[in-house]
């Protein structure tokens, strides 16, 4: 997937979004940006921080669509996460550290689904071992929710 270009992947976005054209343009050039990082050589990419997407908007304008078609385009886990729950007086139920479990879950599935598929995985796959130090990290800093950061989209 790491040769579409921004407009190839907005065109994939198109296929199952309808409106929200700079969002999608947005995230396309965020993925082909990721992409580019990645293939920095190791110096470099220390030194070129990942920029992050937050999408804010009323209910029903399509964020959680478009970022479970990214997710699914790039083979990554996606997990639907309310945040707004959290910020709630006398809020009870899932915490940071559960949710992160259930990221870590969805990456295991899909690892387990393309190895019973036998598809080769990619080297840089979901990695597990990268969402795992985040999660010691996230414990470490409760208050932060940081949505996997480079780890969430495989890179």
């Amino acid at each position: 997937m790491s040769d579409l270009s921004p407009r190839e992947i907005v065109s994939e976005l198109d296929k199952h979004v309808i409106g929200q054209d700079k969002a999608k343009r947005a995230v396309a050039i965020a993925l082909r940006n990721r992409w580019r990082r990645k293939r920095l050589p190791e110096k470099l990419r220390e030194d070129t921080t990942p920029k992050n997407i937050l999408m804010i908007g009323p209910t029903g304008v399509g964020k959680t669509e478009i970022a479970r078609r990214l997710a699914k385009l790039v083979g990554a886990p996606f997990v639907k996460v309310e945040a707004t729950k959290f910020t709630e007086v006398g809020y009870v139920g899932r915490d940071v550290e559960q949710i992160i479990r259930d990221l870590v879950e969805a990456a295991i599935h899909l690892v387990r689904d393309l190895r019973r598929k036998e598809v080769l995985v990619p080297k840089p796959a979901p990695k597990i071992g990268c969402l795992r130090r985040w999660l010691v990290k996230t414990q470490v800093r409760r208050q932060k929710i940081v949505f996997a950061k480079n780890c969430a989209l495989g890179f």
